[in-house]
């Protein structure tokens, strides 16, 4: 007999979420490969890893997988997990848990960059040292002699600070994969191996007709570029999270605590729920909780991004962070540490920086594949180099190599996505919009029709009693029918009955017994009130129940037509009033309307209220009448949603989040308007903090900026790829003699992930503020400065190579010209004649069948070998005027006649 299954709705069977720091991370591919393995592992159900962030955000069933699970998967795809809080549900709650969480996160961040610059400035230093010994015009220590001195130097740059490349390589490579590091290590090592080699076995090189030429500079450059790419990034990355960091830096970090009738200034940390606390004048309040003493006037502007304060006093809400301008009250704490409002909008703001877009997708399917292939393609380069190419073949082709493997690495297509997404969420937190993750930003640049709600969107969400209208034959008053409807609608929780009970307490009424009390979703309430049959509703439900409100029709549409909202009242089945109820329009309402069909968006109101009334508030904000969709049940405004994406419509519905949660849900984007205590509305994709109408074109705005820098900075490194993999394979060769040295393409590799990042950090000028939108449109001219600032990284790119082979070539065409051939085992001019202090350039061509050299003797460095068949070239300057003795250098070669002289006048 089997185990009763557990029910679905068992705790322990209910899904969550943990967030995991990931160490070892360098490129696409490295995300691609540990959300494969997570998502391979038995009760992972989702895993979104996030480069930008290090970070994997796994949704997993805790009856069958667990932290241990998804950190061993992390490990088997050969990365580690960083000891650092865990964000998981049922932490301890306190206040100070997570301004000390992101204190960690920063400390350890700046330890690594400083591990990073450190690495990185002493691999580029010492690189330099290496260049300025090879390729200074010395003539006194042999190549040979310098290769050695530099061989152990190189040798503790290429395991110190190129160490990270290859345990990071051994670590995918162990589990069969590849990443960038595996492209870096294989690079380097290449030319570390051939220089040790040249270095060791000089003799070996030279008889093949090889310049013992090192590569011990290059490699060394590589690792320094790439780790000074990388310390960029970080710096960058950095950057992007300023704005997770300013948002836990609002919170207070004291509380007045008041025990036993004394108050003293404890840490935020000791405070606790049920705690009371004094809020001073200017004082942060320190917690979210209730006023029960005093009254005061609080500046909610850093969540709501109103510039009024708000008076509260006792009973009122009060949120922590915002600021008590100049009265004294006493309030309870309610919620502190994670449950505050605060901490609500960062973990949101934490979780839509870590999630992915899905346009990251078609980076991350290229990336997996992209390393083994670069590989393939840079192991073919060097074959075709060494059997196809001219002399020196093996030089060239090692160097082509190199090139290759380096300038391929993919990491600027796996920052491309999360860097803009970071900036872009952090953005929005800073004026209230609350982004819920990459899908939903990618999503709101989509919308080309907004639905908006009346009430609490468009309008204040507080509405009041305008009137009260008698049927003059009822037998009652104005009071009796007040007294009668309050009663009744004590019961219920919607704003049209809260506002007939606020207007009876007014007037101490409203406290008659009620029995049977009943609510019609959407349409009204009934029940039995001081011996008589009472019904609220609509005019729809009246009719529905056979109450003719023909008597009243005249007033009722006058009423109505100037904006308010009719609560028809019924007794004993007979019509006895209406109670007119006005909710007035939101002053920015229509500055947000004209601004979101300024971005070419169709706007509708879709509401519940008669249409009189809806027309009435779409007139006055700028909503034509036939965009109006009016007496529309909660239900069915999920249809409407529907009805609207079937005629091919990108869709925003705009509401309060909870009336209207089933159409958000339905709806390509929800969003929920409210104020700080509604931020974490769960039918939503976007919440606007402090229910400013205008906050929706700036969300859309913000994402179609967003979206637009992500698609730039893909264009840029799928670009980036494509240009300068067949330039480092040498396709410029054939026209112009053109390679690219290994230490422009680590250069050039590096400044391709700066861009991209520095191009998402431009969207930190992006002004979201309400009433700003006209600043996001694109236009000629926003399309102009993306433009140019692309190509502005471009340009600068090209021109420092440029003006590196620039130089090479003016360095070439200052030089004394001297062209030497060898034939017959005889050099052809036999006597050279150069000026002293003055480069020189020789071009020696070996048209024999054997291994030549043309060697000035006891001078070093001096030397040219060249195989049959090959011309190659040799620069120098000698200070010294005399006549010195040349030969080939190859054993029986200068006994055969192979002999000449260089003359150096003054």
């Amino acid at each position: 007999m089997t185990a009763p299954s557990q029910p679905l709705d068992d705790p322990r069977r209910l899904p969550i979420e943990i967030v995991l720091p990931i160490e070892g991370m360098t490129c696409a591919s490295c995300v691609n490969r540990i959300e494969r393995f997570l998502k391979k592992t038995p009760g992972v159900e989702e895993a979104a890893v996030n480069l930008a962030t290090e970070k994997a955000t796994i949704r997993l069933d805790p009856a069958v997988a667990g932290r241990e699970e998804a950190v061993a998967a992390i490990q088997a795809a050969g990365y580690d997990v960083r000891a650092a809080v865990v964000s998981e549900p049922g932490a301890p709650s306190t206040a100070a848990a997570l301004a000390d969480e992101v204190t960690a996160e920063d400390l350890e961040r700046e330890r690594a960059q400083r591990q990073t610059l450190l690495q990185a400035a002493v691999s580029i230093a010492a690189a330099l040292v290496f260049m300025a010994l090879m390729f200074t015009p010395q003539t006194t220590i042999a190549m040979e002699d310098l290769n050695k001195l530099i061989l152990w130097p190189a040798t503790f740059i290429q395991f110190w600070a190129g160490g990270r490349f290859y345990r990071a390589a051994w670590r995918a490579g162990r589990h069969g994969g590849a990443t960038m590091d595996t492209l870096v290590a294989v690079g380097t090592s290449a030319a570390w191996v051939y220089s040790v080699f040249v270095t060791m076995w000089p003799e070996t090189v030279h008889l093949a007709g090889l310049h013992p030429e090192t590569y011990f500079d290059s490699s060394a450059v590589i690792i320094g570029l790439i780790l000074l790419g990388r310390w960029l990034e970080a710096r960058a990355k950095g950057r992007t999270t300023g704005a997770i960091r300013r948002l836990i830096g609002l919170q207070a970090t004291t509380a007045r605590r008041i025990r036993d009738g004394v108050e003293e200034d404890v840490e935020l940390a000791a405070v606790i729920p049920g705690d009371l606390l004094r809020v001073r004048p200017g004082d942060k309040i320190p917690v979210d909780g209730v006023v029960i003493e005093g009254t005061s006037a609080v500046d909610e502007s850093m969540l709501t991004g109103e510039p009024i304060p708000a008076t509260k006093s006792v009973g009122d809400e009060v949120i922590g962070a915002t600021i008590n301008t100049n009265g004294s009250f006493v309030m309870r704490a309610v919620h502190v540490g994670r449950d505050t409002a605060l901490a609500r909008i960062v973990e949101l703001v934490q979780r839509a920086q870590g999630s992915k877009a899905p346009i990251q997708k078609l980076a991350d399917r290229i990336s997996e594949i992209f390393v083994p292939v670069v590989l393939v393609v840079a192991a073919l380069t060097f074959v075709a180099w060494f059997l196809a190419g001219p002399e020196p073949r093996v030089t060239l082709g090692l160097t082509a190599f190199i090139g290759v493997v380096i300038i391929a690495c993919p990491c600027a297509m796996g920052l491309a996505t999360p860097t803009a997404i970071m900036v872009g969420t952090g953005k929005g937190a800073e004026v209230g919009i609350l982004i819920r993750g990459g899908e939903a930003l990618e999503g709101a640049g989509r919308v080309d029709t907004v639905v908006l709600d009346k009430t609490g969107t468009l309008t204040l969400g507080r509405p009041a009693v305008a009137s009260i209208v008698v049927v003059p034959d009822a037998g009652l008053d104005e009071g009796r029918l007040l007294d009668l409807a309050a009663s009744l609608e004590v019961g219920s929780e919607h704003p049209l009955g809260e506002a007939i009970v606020r207007r009876a307490r007014e007037a101490e009424l409203g406290f008659l017994a009620v029995e049977g009390f009943e609510a019609i979703a959407g349409r009204g309430v009934r029940g039995r009130v001081d011996g008589h049959d009472l019904t609220i509703g609509s005019g729809r439900l009246l009719g529905e129940l056979g109450v003719d409100t023909g008597p009243l029709r005249d007033r009722a549409e006058a009423v109505a037509s100037e904006g308010s909202t009719l609560a028809w009242v019924a007794i004993d089945g007979a019509l006895a009033g209406f109670v007119a109820i006005a909710d007035p329009v939101k002053a920015e309402s229509s500055a947000a309307i004209a601004q979101l069909r300024a971005m070419g968006l169709d706007v509708w109101l879709l509401t519940g209220d008669s249409r009189l009334t809806a027309e009435s508030v779409a007139r006055q904000v700028g909503i034509p009448p036939d965009r109006v969709i009016a007496e529309v049940l909660p239900a069915d405004k999920d249809a409407t949603i529907e009805r609207l994406q079937a005629e091919g419509r990108k869709v925003a519905m705009v509401g309060d989040g909870i009336n209207d949660a089933p159409a958000l849900a339905r709806a390509d984007l929800g969003v929920a308007i409210g104020t700080g205590a509604d931020v974490a509305i769960e039918a939503s994709d976007v919440t606007l903090v402090g229910g400013d109408p205008r906050l929706v074109a700036s969300a859309i705005g913000l994402s179609r900026a967003t979206i637009r820098i992500v698609r730039q900075n893909l264009f840029w490194a799928f670009a980036y790829n494509v240009l300068l993999i067949p330039v480092a394979m040498g396709a410029l060769y054939p026209a112009f003699g053109l390679t690219l040295n290994p230490a422009l393409a680590a250069g050039a590799m590096a400044m391709s992930s700066v861009s991209v990042v520095t191009n998402s950090l431009r969207l930190r000028s992006v002004d979201v503020r309400p009433g700003q939108v006209r600043a996001l449109r694109r236009g000629p001219l926003g399309l102009v400065r993306d433009a140019a600032f692309l190509f502005a990284v471009a340009g600068l790119a090209l021109a420092l190579a440029a003006g590196v082979f620039a130089a090479d070539r003016a360095l070439d065409g200052a030089s004394q010209q001297v062209v030497v051939t060898a034939e017959d085992f005889r050099f052809s001019p036999a006597e050279v004649s150069v000026r002293a202090g003055e480069w020189v350039t020789v071009s020696f061509t070996n048209n024999d069948a054997v291994v030549h050299d043309w060697m000035v003797e006891d001078i070093p460095n001096v030397d040219v070998p060249a195989r049959p068949g090959q011309t190659a070239r040799l620069r120098f300057v000698l200070d010294e005027p005399g006549e010195y003795m040349v030969m080939c250098s190859i054993p029986g070669h200068a006994e055969a006649g192979m002999v000449g002289m260089l003359v150096v006048v003054p």
